[in-house]
């Protein structure tokens, strides 16, 4: 399952490889796609949206499901 998560304080390369590592351990996450430009992070795989939320935002970065 693909679910898409708007990430407004994604500002930077730095802020994307960050949500990347804070995303890269979950074993349930199967890929994960950050569009930059449009701040936008796609997960695939079969974990809950609000724990994805949760994850993005204890990074630094508050997101919210779309």
């Amino acid at each position: 399952m693909k679910t898409q998560f708007k990430v407004e304080k994604m500002m930077c390369g730095g802020c994307s490889s960050n949500i990347e590592k804070a995303l890269s351990d979950v074993a349930e996450i199967d890929a994960i796609e950050i569009d930059l430009e449009n701040k936008i992070v796609t997960i695939e795989g079969d974990i809950k949206a609000d724990e994805i939320a949760s994850i993005i935002t204890k990074a630094g970065y508050p997101a919210t499901v779309i």
